[in-house]
């Protein structure tokens, strides 16, 4: 069961890529292919607002839970300076204060996109007419998923040089 709660973001973010994938090729299509055959024949043209809605959600959703996943599994940047040269114990707490910071920052935009949420539930987007708060939600879920894999790294040993690369 844990192992399928682990890999449920990893499905969703890879389900997001083909999601904005092909929303970008629809709206290629619908813009150049479709909008030039409509002004051809003199007919209405085909309402594609909603193209743009779609990549921006995905795009959201995509980004703050691509995020998360980078803290779990320690993809994000990192600059080794001087810590390196520190012994082991001094090295885990560092590695422990940087990951409650990571939690801290999780906390405060899954807070922020809360009340994102509440502000704006009550508008609609134009062409799909759904809340935007299904936009900031994003940034709720996204936010509590890097401040818990930020306190799961916080609480995990310290990783070997060779189980980094």
């Amino acid at each position: 069961m844990l192992r399928i709660l682990k890999a449920v973001p990893k499905v969703t973010v890879t389900a997001l890529i083909v999601l904005a994938i092909v929303n970008l090729m629809v709206g290629v299509i619908l813009r150049y292919f479709v909008g030039a055959i409509t002004d051809w024949l003199d007919v209405d043209p085909v309402p594609f607002t909603w193209v743009e809605e779609v990549g921006e959600l995905s795009l959201a959703w995509l980004t703050l839970i691509g995020a998360a996943i980078g803290v779990q599994s320690r993809s994000h940047f990192s600059l080794s300076v001087f810590v390196h040269r520190l012994p082991e114990t001094a090295q885990l707490w560092i590695g422990r204060f940087n990951h409650a910071l990571i939690v801290g920052v999780g906390l405060l935009v899954a807070w922020y996109g809360w009340k994102l949420c509440l502000l704006n539930g009550a508008l609609r987007t134009p062409g799909l007419e759904i809340s935007l708060a299904w936009l900031y939600a994003s940034a709720v879920v996204g936010g509590l998923l890097i401040a818990v894999y930020g306190l799961a790294m916080m609480l995990s040993p310290l990783p070997q040089p060779d189980s980094l690369h």
